[in-house]
């Protein structure tokens, strides 16, 4: 089974849009109907996710940034979440494929250390990695719920975001314990100045998985511009969507 790209809008900026763990490209409708009268948005199911979910390729960033780049012609990547590691990855390894990055709410290294203040809990990563053994749906559920936090109305997000997780069916269970290893080893942070495309970050100033200073600081380290959504969370795309295209807006202007 090949990875599933589903094509939005006919607009003249091409842009491959990645979601977050145990997503699927569906929850970014959002930003990609508001994207679509400028850009043509190609929505990508990750491996193990959504449609994608028997397809085989693995989640491994370079591997899962090669698969995506062999499916979609020369575009701007904008990843959300876990989705922002795998779109950090191939513009580091293929800028001519990348020409342009869109980091939102995501970070180069997620897990918090003596050295990195700004990252998640490691205990909350390693107890969703122990959880997803025993309780795999009670496991989604409360990572639904670390993601509706810090909303406007985090209630209404959560709703809408269990109404979404299941639409394209449960995502693999391999799949989600890999990328739950991704989001606890991987830090690019390194790399940053390195970073030879165009790249902006945008946070949601409530989120409570990916701190808004991490993201201001990686912005810093690769040259690239930063925004941040006053009243939204982690997923800034509901609610905020227009909020997160005109961010975007310096971004797509670099394209020719």
């Amino acid at each position: 089974m090949s990875l599933h790209v589903e094509v939005r809008g006919t607009g003249p900026v091409p842009v491959v849009m990645l979601h977050g763990w145990a997503m699927h490209g569906g929850v970014m409708a959002p930003l990609a109907e508001a994207l679509e009268a400028r850009c043509t948005v190609y929505v990508v199911d990750l491996p193990g996710h959504g449609h994608s979910r028997d397809c085989g390729i693995p989640l491994a960033p370079s591997a899962c940034a090669a698969a995506i780049a062999a499916a979609t012609p020369p575009a701007l990547w904008l990843g959300w979440s876990l989705g922002g590691l795998i779109a950090l990855t191939a513009a580091l390894e293929r800028p001519r494929h990348v020409r342009g990055l869109a980091m939102v709410c995501a970070t180069p290294k997620f897990v918090r250390d003596a050295g990195w203040p700004h990252g998640s809990d490691p205990a909350l990563v390693h107890q969703l990695a122990t959880d997803l053994e025993t309780d795999y749906h009670a496991t989604l559920e409360r990572f639904l719920a670390l993601e509706a936090m810090g909303s406007a109305d985090p209630r209404a997000e959560l709703r809408h975001l269990r109404a979404l997780a299941f639409e394209r069916g449960e995502p693999d269970l391999r799949v989600l314990q890999e990328g739950i290893r991704i989001l606890e080893d991987s830090d690019r942070r390194a790399a940053l100045p390195d970073l030879a495309v165009p790249n902006t970050w945008i946070s949601g100033r409530r989120d409570r998985l990916v701190h808004p200073q991490a993201m201001q600081w990686s912005s810093t380290q690769s040259g690239g511009g930063y925004d941040e959504i006053e009243r939204a969370g982690h997923a800034p795309f509901f609610g905020h969507a227009d909020a997160v295209a005109q961010a975007l807006n310096p971004l797509l202007d670099t394209w020719r």
